[in-house]
């Protein structure tokens, strides 16, 4: 293993994507160390203390790798960007123009690209503005920490609000433009890199909250719970259904073509972790929504209801929701990102067919009916990953507030599994043995 991992500085064009790859994650994690200018350094001790027992801070603060919580000039992470391509495959299907661009091969491509970093710029121009409001009042409405008198803005005038919004939003950009930049340059998916460097990031100050309320013990069985769950996860990730396709032969010319045999793959978990996000924004929207309610009286009580049942990770009602909703995003992202009347459509003019199907409508209904069927034991594999690691610390460790360890283990093995396929084809295509199996 050690011997194939050496095989990557021994190419000259590999081993150089590689650094450059881990030049731009160094720059990524440095700025996330550098605070806004224009607040309260010494406050942002009492908002660290909040995000290790706030839900929706702790849920903000995953994706940027504790950046929010520094309140750094990478506060808002790369999930502006996300949000964005999100938006934009979710228009895709609705809007016939961003359809057709979606048909037109690389020159559409990169108008697409072009839109989202628009609407990434303006997702971070809100967002930063939002914070800058939110942080001044002592982040208001992030309950279960002590936030009475924090101030991270005290200067609070017009100018020093541009400067935030102004320096977060180009943190913003800058983040993407690195993550394009590793696409190109280096190895992997830069933005999906980016990402895997803010998880990982966090899993130390993680497992340093369940020594501290449970001991090492307690260390060593979640380490065993993850070895678990990584496992799991890799073999769910590898598996898929191969459906097989073949051409029929045709002679132009002098010259027979087609003939050949293939297959279209299907992956169990297709819609990756996009439906686990969709659904942590979906879930804690009830709790953004009650910091406007009433301090007395039914607006307590509901805010008390919401707070007991939709944001504690054991309560019953937040499992059943929290898993319905990732099975129902499953299922939409997926029937997103495969289309099988385009599939089947596809297929028949390049003369193909599924063997015993028949080309047309029945190929797409064989499609759309395989793919429903794989769909859903991906769902509720990603539901109970995403469910049950913090139901049990939750329960046998109470007063520690972990937050999205699923959801941190799957995004870490997708996006290693992903670049080292990517370094191991690198590897074959000079000859060299790869180290995946």
């Amino acid at each position: 293993m050690l011997a194939n991992l050496k095989n990557i500085f021994k190419v000259q064009d590999l081993r150089n994507k590689v650094l450059f790859t881990v030049a731009m994650i160094v720059l990524y994690r440095l700025g996330a160390h550098l605070p806004v200018p224009g607040i309260d350094v010494a406050a942002l001790s009492s908002l660290k203390q909040t995000a290790e027992t706030s839900g929706i801070l702790g849920f903000l603060s995953l994706f940027s790798g504790g950046a929010l919580t520094n309140f750094a000039i990478f506060a808002l992470g790369i999930m502006p960007y996300i949000s964005a391509s999100i938006i934009m495959q979710i228009l895709g299907v609705v809007i016939p123009k961003l359809e057709e661009w979606q048909n037109q091969g690389a020159v559409g491509q990169r108008k697409i690209t072009q839109w989202t970093r628009y609407v990434t710029i303006g997702i971070a121009i809100l967002q930063s503005t939002g914070l800058a409001y939110l942080f001044h009042n002592g982040g208001a409405g992030l309950r279960g920490g002590n936030t009475t008198g924090l101030d991270l803005v005290p200067n609070f005038d017009i100018w020093h609000v541009l400067l935030i919004v102004l320096t977060l939003t180009t943190g913003t950009a800058l983040l993407m433009w690195m993550g394009e930049l590793v696409t190109q340059r280096g190895i992997g998916n830069g933005m999906s890199l980016l990402i895997f460097a803010s998880v990982v990031a966090g899993l130390p100050n993680q497992f340093g909250l369940i020594k501290a309320n449970g001991g090492w013990s307690a260390v060593v069985f979640v380490l065993a719970g993850y070895l678990v769950i990584l496992v799991a996860i890799v073999f769910v990730e590898q598996g898929q259904r191969r459906i097989p396709v073949q051409f029929a032969k045709r002679v132009v010319g002098r010259r027979m073509y087609g003939g050949q045999s293939t297959y279209i793959p299907l992956k169990v978990n297709q819609s990756g972790v996009i439906p686990i996000i969709f659904a942590s924004s979906v879930l804690y929207l009830p709790q953004l929504l009650s910091f406007v309610l009433p301090d007395s009286g039914w607006g307590a009580s509901l805010r008390d209801w919401i707070d007991s049942n939709l944001v504690t990770p054991n309560s019953p009602i937040h499992m059943l929701v929290f898993g319905l909703l990732i099975i129902g995003f499953a299922y939409f992202y997926t029937a997103i990102t495969f289309d099988p009347v385009k599939q089947a459509d596809t297929l028949r003019k390049q003369g193909g067919f599924i063997p015993g199907i028949r080309p047309g409508p029945q190929t797409e209904r064989y499609l759309a009916k395989v793919l429903s069927r794989i769909t859903l034991p991906g769902a509720l594999f990603i539901a109970a990953v995403a469910l049950i690691p913090s139901f049990l610390l939750t329960t046998y460790l109470p007063g520690t507030t972990v937050q999205f360890t699923g959801i941190s283990i799957l995004i870490a093995v997708g996006v290693a599994l992903e670049t080292m396929k990517q370094v191991d084809s690198q590897l074959m295509m000079r000859n060299y043995e790869g180290f995946l199996k």
